[in-house]
């Protein structure tokens, strides 16, 4: 035995730093006092694993029988706490190193740059560190009784109440290893329950390759298996940890196992739930990968591993070559870490393709469930705005009802001539196909995604393109589309199809406009319409139609939708306008009213300038529209009263109350706008049998 192992009791004082060391770590270090139970189980590992080593290497060591595991004995009489280890265990001179002084380099200079009030250097401290102090957080005395693996090495206890001195005796009966003895503050005895204990060994350490015991039961049952080869791993498994690590009860949709060297070393196993539960309206899902360093939980549910519309995805990343902060609660080189996050992305991102491409029905289960995080993405990330646009899915013109397309199968049916790819929002596919704005290219034969949530305009504006492909609105003022199969187009003013010459053109749009006033910033002949009467048009380059009703509904400050144009068909067999000629002065002040609520109703207007905030579309209104058109170009009550008016009324009333705003759940300002639109076409009708009335607008009401 050596000779200074022979001596007897002494007491010692603190090194100077670590008197400093004490203070920051009891005060101010951690964020939580439970991490000292972290702490010192992950140093028990630490000299487990140090010993399992050194066994391997040198054949003398001591209790070759014992196994190797940590147990944890509570006594919430006493108010105590014992965790015993069977590592390698310290010698009298280790002891007095590592508890009473600091030896490293790096730990003076991070006290140092602590003082200069910079953390982002700080450093780890060895096996019984920072992390061993943190029992002062809730100890008012600690004895650690060691006992080294050396075969000619005796037993010795140090013991301290963390103020500024510590005392060292020789301890007899003692097994290879470290017992650490913490008689609990009074304000800390929660720490001497067994289920507080067992809670907290779940959270952090539940994966340590060492039984963990608590009383004598085993606590930490399932395996770290992210560690293993993934051949070695049955689905099962996979499962169970699944559910271990989420408390869920059904298997995940995907799953992704993997591991790298750069640009740290790290292993990734990732689930994809069954289920959203953001779509329940129950509140923003955390993020839910957390982060380990040698199987210990640095931090749960990580915000800087993946990006946040990547929430949904479960799992953990594991790394021994973390650079951890002080209090292993951080990751203290931001660059890697970043590095580390982009890495994991990509990866992600590129295992949802392959996804989508092995078996497209499972990944149709996946986007029912998850698109609006691949959208979010879109939106959000630049980086891997081009990758995660490969995962959108739609429905267009050219599928059927409930089946989906990628961009990428779009850009394959894309014509010849086709410089862009083209969408069209609305609620339904029922809605869209009604409307007015496929017309143009159903009569060219193109292609048209269906957008039916309200940020899908977004997501598409913030694309911007796909494959060299511009992605454009179908309600765009002005498309460049090819001509049709016949090299016209639909409308040709004085020529084609029977319907009004170029100066009757002329003179019904001035006098919609200037009966219009700023609500449409042009009304124009339109070039798109086969046999719709009318379609509202947006000149925005920025923000589609949709994309302002919902910022305008977001905010009711910024006021009403930007002006629109108005184009009309003077074409359309449908309503066949060249009959009944063009208004002319003078004009009957209830055509201008019609005019006007016809234009309130093919844009959903309601009181005080607000705007439809769902679905907003512009198109149901369709049939309406093209009973209601034919009265707007009469120019005469007489012939008002002549022509079959009163059996258009019908048929208009019909369509309003076959559409589903006047279902159960319409709001009473969109049942008022329908209802004034109906009474100001009855008005018009009256006014031609009993004479001109003033002009009135209900929708002023």
């Amino acid at each position: 035995m050596e000779d200074s192992e022979k001596r007897g009791p002494q007491k010692l004082e603190f090194q100077a730093e670590v008197k400093q060391l004490l203070d920051i770590v009891i005060n101010s270090l951690y964020s939580d006092r439970e991490i000292f139970v972290r702490e010192l189980v992950s140093n028990a590992s630490d000299s487990l694993e140090k010993f399992r080593l050194l066994s391997t290497m040198e054949g003398d060591y001591r209790d070759r029988d014992v196994p190797l595991g940590v147990s944890i004995e509570t006594d919430d009489k006493d108010h105590t706490l014992v965790i015993t280890d069977t590592g390698v265990g310290m010698t009298r001179e280790e002891l007095v190193e590592n508890l009473g002084t600091i030896a490293h380099s790096g730990s003076k200079e991070f006290l140092r740059k602590l003082a200069e009030g910079d953390r982002k250097d700080s450093q780890l401290i060895g096996q019984f560190g920072v992390g061993f102090y943190s029992v002062f957080m809730v100890a008012s005395l600690v004895r650690v009784q060691s006992q080294s693996y050396k075969p000619e090495s005796g037993g010795f206890e140090w013991s301290s109440d963390g103020t500024g001195s510590y005392t060292i005796n020789q301890a007899e009966g003692l097994g290879r290893g470290t017992r650490i003895i913490i008689s609990l503050k009074e304000d800390a005895r929660e720490f001497a329950g067994a289920d507080r204990i067992k809670s907290i060994i779940k959270q952090y350490s539940n994966f340590v390759p060492f039984d963990i015991t608590i009383n004598g039961e085993k606590v930490n049952t399932v395996q770290a298996i992210w560690t293993r080869s993934r051949n070695e791993i049955k689905e099962e498994e996979y499962n169970e940890f699944y559910k271990f690590l989420t408390n869920a009860f059904t298997d995940p949709i995907f799953r992704l196992h993997l591991s790298s060297d750069a640009p740290i070393q790290m292993n990734a196993l990732f689930f994809i739930p069954d289920d959203n539960m953001e779509r329940y309206g129950i509140g923003r899902l955390d993020p839910g990968v957390n982060l380990y360093s040698r199987k210990v939980l640095i931090q749960p549910g990580s915000r800087e591993i993946l990006p946040d519309y990547m929430r949904f995805v479960k799992g953990v990343v594991d790394s021994e070559d973390l650079p951890l902060n002080l209090s292993r609660e951080t990751v203290q080189n931001s660059r890697l870490i970043k590095k580390m996050s982009r890495f994991l992305t990509k990866r992600l991102i590129s295992f949802l393709e392959d996804e989508a491409s092995r078996d497209g029905e499972k990944y149709r289960d996946f986007w029912d469930k998850f698109s609006v995080f691949i959208k979010e993405g879109c939106v959000s990330d630049h980086d891997n705005r081009e990758q995660l646009a490969r995962l959108l899915r739609f429905e267009s013109s050219s599928t059927g009802a409930g089946e989906m397309a990628s961009l990428f199968d779009y850009t394959g049916r894309m014509k010849e001539n086709q410089n862009a790819i083209y969408y069209i929002n609305g609620p339904s596919r029922e809605a869209i196909e009604a409307g007015p704005y496929l017309e143009a290219f159903r009569s060219r034969d193109i292609e048209v995604i269906y957008l039916m949530e309200p940020v899908d305009d977004f997501v598409m504006t913030s694309l911007n393109e796909f494959q060299g492909k511009k992605l454009i609105s179908a309600d765009h003022v002005n498309l460049d589309l090819p001509p049709t199969e016949e090299g016209s187009e639909e409308n040709t003013g004085d020529g084609g199809r029977e319907g009004l010459s170029a100066g009757e053109t002329g003179r019904l749009t001035a006098w919609m406009k200037e009966v219009l006033g700023d609500a449409v910033s042009e009304v124009r002949e339109s070039r798109r319409l086969v046999d719709s009467p009318a379609v509202i048009v947006n000149p925005d380059h920025m923000l589609t139609t949709s994309m302002q009703r919902i910022l305008q509904a977001a905010n009711n400050e910024m006021g009403g939708i930007g002006p629109k144009v108005l184009e009309i068909n003077t074409n359309s067999t449908g309503h066949n306008s060249k009959r009944f000629g063009v208004p002319g002065p003078p004009i009957d002040g209830n055509h201008g009213v019609l005019i006007s609520n016809l234009y309130s109703f093919i844009i959903f207007h309601r009181p005080r300038g607000q705007y439809h905030t769902s679905h907003a579309t512009l198109y149901p209104s369709n049939t309406l529209l093209s009973s209601a058109f034919p009265i707007i170009l009469y120019t005469r009550s007489t012939i008002l009263c002549r022509l079959p008016g009163i059996p258009a009324a019908r048929k208009a009333l019909s369509a309003i109350c076959s559409t589903q705003y006047l279902s159960s759940s319409s709001s009473p300002p969109e049942a008022l706008s329908l209802a004034s639109f109906i009474i100001t076409l009855l008005l018009v009708f009256i006014s031609s049998t009993l004479g001109p009335m003033p002009p009135i607008s209900l929708l002023a009401a």
